[in-house]
């Protein structure tokens, strides 16, 4: 009711607006034309006027010509404002997501920065290795809020499958047992521990259980889905009770069985992508507030850390079987779909009947008979088997759907692991460094975050974050904790630093037996010749607690970084400034718009308008043919009318500002008419939403709506072309009509 009451308000104030500017401008528009025309006689001018508003809608043909300039004028109103709106909410989400007001990097750089990757993959950015100095420069200029370091990159994790975390968790009970020191387990005594083995190892054989039974129906259906014969010798070993009784004797050797001949079995644990932002975790969280962490927590200050975004998140590391339930909630809550019309919901549905297999390992032998017990309540049957139930359960229709869907999180989620990696994980990474070597990180990952608006696109949270250390490690570049390893391998070593300039004479001359160490390229690391891990004394865990000052973290070389503006409307002056600072001091930078740093996004913006000015162009160029051959039958058929005022006295001036005059009033009346009309759509527009129709239209509305707003210069734009193309359209019929000769108009009219 209260939309239909805003809807009715908007319209009656349109049609008010509408009628108020249709007479007020009119009386301006023979102004104008009257003053260009040198007119000055204010009872010629309110005569014509008078025979303007006349003459107003007395011939079909004006109507046809107002008709075609209404129309013209409301989709150019309608495009102009989506138009406007659309760069508005996109300079939102790309500003306020990770580009800044402005993105910075080298003028040395292979390719432009692309925020959002290319075709090509990621672009080749050249180091900035003075940072620090470009920092301070950039700061200094009175519109720069702050500047964030930033580099993008890419690796290739695997998380583990479920044999793989388990045999994990097994292997720490058997460390903690045997004295080592386990943080989470530090406090738990001996006979909970004794407890904990013997429950995870009945979990193993019950997922041992599992794949014996998946062997055997498969080998019963297809022939050709039998087990390699080693396999099956793995699985027949690992089911009997032998092994089991003689675990204890050598638990980590037949854990290393387990990883080797029956983790590989199951297929769960595909790569995943990971692409990454390393930057200023602290700068980077203060500097863009749309960003708020949705588990977990922020990175601590100083410390090197990685943050997922929460939409890659539950996309890809959520059980597959609890992400097709939430995708079918959405679906059916925001979207109104059904499971019994919809293809993409049914077949969900059918997935997950089809794909029980993850929950079913993940759940030792009490929490199935848990799972069993509370299933059989939920379905009212008697059947025991897990498989089979799950697949009944998940077989849901628009009626059980949402009754099964809070069921499911209320009480079965409470028994698997519903993510693959979890909030205070560490998490191994490892990617190929800018000179072609593997290098892993070990970081812990915080939590998970979005930007306000933009949770559910894809492009605003395929990129996750990390800290500008690690970032650093894994790209090749020589950080302050490679500098300290260095010197301390220098120094256990007897190397010996020299310089370019005394290479020769060091290397050629003197003590032939010398330890020499040549000077590295500052800032970046060979790595070919990168450290190995038998050299190193810094320790993985001693890196995750170590806590870097802000001049550490910024010291450092950088791809790329964010110039946040504290006017942003002053963005295209501020960013020439930026060009000519970097020029007169020597910085070397290039300076791109957020929309260029956006790459193929930001020119979708810039082909919209295109395609608006081509729109445009197209119809006001048919208006204005329309319009002139209109105007030239108008003036045939008034010749006797025209001739007559010749012969009572009017001067060609007059003659040539009626005909004018009624064009532009026509014009103005029309096009005001199409104005307030397109006003009016886009308020209702703004009114009602235009919603999001999939997740990468989140993107580009900044959020589930788009709400288009009124842009004072497309009204303006809209009237100086309505003016324009109806002045210029009536010209050659107007100086037409001042060549009648008074003979010529009374011989046609006898």
């Amino acid at each position: 009711m209260k939309t239909f009451l805003l809807i009715g308000s908007v319209v009656l104030g349109g049609l008010v607006g509408l009628l108020a500017l249709a007479l007020g401008l009119t009386l301006l528009a023979g102004l104008i034309a009257f003053v260009v025309m040198g007119v000055r006689s204010p009872s010629k001018l309110t005569m014509l006027l008078r025979m303007a508003w006349a003459n107003l809608l007395a011939s079909r043909i004006n109507l046809v010509i107002g008709g075609l300039i209404a129309g013209g004028t409301v989709v150019f109103v309608v495009l102009g404002s989506l138009v406007s709106s659309l760069n508005d909410s996109m300079a939102r989400s790309v500003v306020g997501s990770v580009a800044g007001n402005i993105q910075i990097y080298s003028a040395k750089s292979k390719d432009d920065v692309a925020l959002y990757g290319n075709m090509g993959g990621e672009p080749d950015l050249t180091a900035m290795t003075t940072f620090p100095a470009i920092k301070e420069a950039l700061e200094k200029h009175p519109n720069v809020k702050t500047v964030v370091p930033m580099g993008v990159s890419g690796a290739v994790i695997t998380p583990g499958n479920v044999v793989d975390r388990a045999l994990e968790r097994l292997r720490a009970l058997y460390r903690a047992k045997q004295g080592d020191v386990v943080p989470a387990l530090k406090d738990v005594p001996a006979d909970e521990l004794a407890q904990r083995i013997d429950a995870q190892k009945s979990h193993v054989r019950q997922i041992i259980k599992v794949l014996n039974a998946d062997a055997q129906k498969a080998a019963a259906i297809l022939a050709d889905k039998a087990l390699e014969p080693e396999v099956a010798q793995a699985l027949a070993r690992v089911s009997s009770d032998e092994f089991w009784t003689g675990f204890d004797a050598d638990p980590f050797d037949a854990l290393e069985f387990l990883e080797n001949n029956i983790a590989p079995q199951v297929t769960d644990a595909q790569m995943l992508f990971l692409r990454y932002l390393g930057t200023d975790l602290d700068r980077f969280q203060d500097s863009f507030d749309r960003m708020e962490i949705i588990d977990g927590a922020r990175v601590p200050n100083g410390q090197r850390g990685f943050l997922i975004a929460k939409f890659l998140y539950e996309e890809q590391m959520k059980l597959k079987n609890a992400r097709r339930l939430d995708k079918i909630n959405t679906a059916r809550t925001l979207n109104e779909r059904k499971i019994a019309t919809d293809e993409e919901l049914q077949r969900f549905v059918k997935e997950n009947r089809s794909q029980t297999r993850d929950i079913v390992l993940q759940l030792d032998a009490i929490k199935t008979k848990t799972a069993v017990e509370l299933l059989q309540a939920e379905l009212g049957v008697a059947e025991t088997d897990l498989s089979a139930l799950l697949t009944r359960f998940f077989d849901m229709t628009d009626e059980t759907f949402d009754r099964r869907y809070a069921f499911f999180y209320e009480k079965l989620a409470p028994l698997v692991e519903l993510y693959r990696v979890r909030v205070g994980d560490t998490l191994t990474i490892k990617a190929f460094s800018r000179g072609g070597a593997i290098q892993s990180v070990n970081v812990k990952v915080y939590g998970t975050f979005a930007f306000k608006g933009l949770e559910k696109s894809p492009l605003a949270g395929a990129t996750s974050l990390m800290d500008l250390m690690s970032f650093r490690d894994l790209y090749g570049y020589l950080t302050a904790d490679k500098l300290e390893e260095l010197k301390e391998i220098k120094q256990a070593t007897g190397a010996k630093e020299i310089s370019r300039d005394n290479a020769e004479a060091e290397l050629f001359g003197g003590d032939s037996q010398a330890t020499i160490v040549a000077e590295a390229t500052p800032g970046i690391i060979d790595a070919d010749k990168e450290l190995t891990g038998a050299a190193r004394k810094l320790r993985n865990e001693d890196l995750i607690r170590r806590v870097y000052t802000s001049e550490e973290i910024n010291s450092g070389v950088v791809l790329n970084a964010a110039v946040v503006l504290k006017d942003p409307s002053k963005t295209a002056r501020t960013l020439e400034e930026l060009r000519e600072l970097s020029d007169r001091e020597g910085l070397g930078l290039k300076a791109v718009s957020w929309q260029q740093a956006a790459g193929l996004l930001g020119q979708i913006i810039t082909g919209f308008s295109i395609i608006l000015l081509l729109s445009v162009l197209v119809i006001f160029f048919v208006a204005g043919i329309v319009i002139n051959n209109a105007m030239m039958m108008a003036t045939m058929q008034r010749t006797a009318m025209i001739g007559t005022l010749r012969a009572i006295g009017a001067q060609r001036a007059l003659v040539l500002g009626m005909v004018l005059l009624e064009a532009v009033t026509l014009g103005f009346v029309f096009g005001l008419g199409g104005i307030a009309l397109g006003a009016l759509v886009v308020q209702l527009f703004h009114a009602i939403g235009i919603p999001a129709w999939n997740d990468y239209a989140y993107f580009f509305f900044s959020g589930p709506k788009l709400r288009p707003d009124l842009s004072p210069t497309n009204l303006g734009v809209a009237i100086g072309i309505i003016f324009g193309v109806t002045y210029v359209a009536t010209l050659v019929p107007a100086f037409i009509a001042t060549r009648v000769s008074p003979l010529r108009a009374m011989q046609a009219d006898t």
